[in-house]
């Protein structure tokens, strides 16, 4: 028996957002908010241009946005989802924490923002 794959996503997804906060003596913080658009193939992972965030180091927030990536991707990527990644991701929205941001809590943001995507997919009122 063979299972028919979809391809994720079916429609446009926007404002899929994300807050990952853990606070104990390794806290984590990750907040951001991702549209899911349709795309003929693959996965494809950009920032809006119009978006900012003040941090500093400067230099960690682009390894923190793809840390995002990497999670929506591999999370898109697991066969129980039973989908076809044909996406382009925008980011639209982030906020980093000096304390507790760091690429592990945006992987997970981005695992989590995937999985509700994957819910809106299959429940349009979401």
């Amino acid at each position: 028996m063979t299972s028919i794959q979809t391809l994720f996503p079916p429609r446009p997804i926007r404002g899929v957002r994300v807050l990952h906060q853990k606070q104990n003596c390794a806290p984590h913080f990750a907040e951001i908010e991702v549209d899911f658009e349709p795309a003929t193939e693959g996965f494809a992972f950009e920032v809006a241009p119009e978006l900012t965030v003040d941090h500093e180091p400067a230099e960690a927030v682009p390894r923190f946005f793809a840390a995002a990536a990497a999670g929506i991707e591999e999370q898109l990527s697991l066969p129980e989802h039973g989908v076809v990644i044909a996406t382009r991701v925008v980011l639209r929205r982030a906020r980093v924490d000096s304390f507790g941001s760091h690429e592990l809590a945006f992987k997970i943001a981005g695992y989590l923002a995937a999985r509700k995507a994957l819910e809106r997919a299959r429940c349009p009122r979401l």
